[in-house]
């Protein structure tokens, strides 16, 4: 059953509202779709916050890397995930522990007890498999 995603017009208005985006798995490599998607982010004028327990207290794109989602201070807006869909539940039970608000798995990863398990702790602000850069682009300025 495909998850059902917000409406068009809520997204964009999560992500007007929006400031602070940890993003999940984010690769260090430039030649990876998550260090381009963070990098646009950044362009953007959003603060993005790099969660990797592989490169936690390095930096990415002049930000220091976290190793959970648990250790990024302050609140987040938007968590957006670049693990494998089997890696959601888990990535969904550390969101759980934060004030974070959206929870946002990229362009082709989906997972139901993700989603379910986000919902039952009554955390309905929920996007999968969409891309933040092709809704950024159709984003009305």
């Amino acid at each position: 059953m495909p998850i059902e995603n917000p409406s068009q017009e809520q997204i964009f208005e999560y992500l007007k509202q929006a400031k602070r985006i940890a993003v999940v798995g984010l690769s260090a490599k430039e030649d990876r779709t998550s260090y381009k998607i963070a990098k646009l982010l950044q362009e953007y004028g959003y603060e993005i916050i790099p969660v990797n327990p592989l490169l936690a207290g390095q930096e990415i794109l002049g930000e220091k890397v976290y190793e959970k989602l648990q250790d990024v201070p302050g609140s987040i807006d938007i968590v957006d995930i670049f693990r494998r869909s089997e890696f959601l539940p888990e990535v969904a039970k550390d969101f759980l522990e934060t004030d974070a608000k959206i929870f946002w798995a990229q362009l082709g990863l989906e997972n139901q007890e993700a989603a379910e398990m986000l919902k039952n702790a009554g955390r309905n602000a929920i996007i999968m498999n969409r891309c933040i850069k092709i809704e950024l682009a159709a984003m009305p300025k």
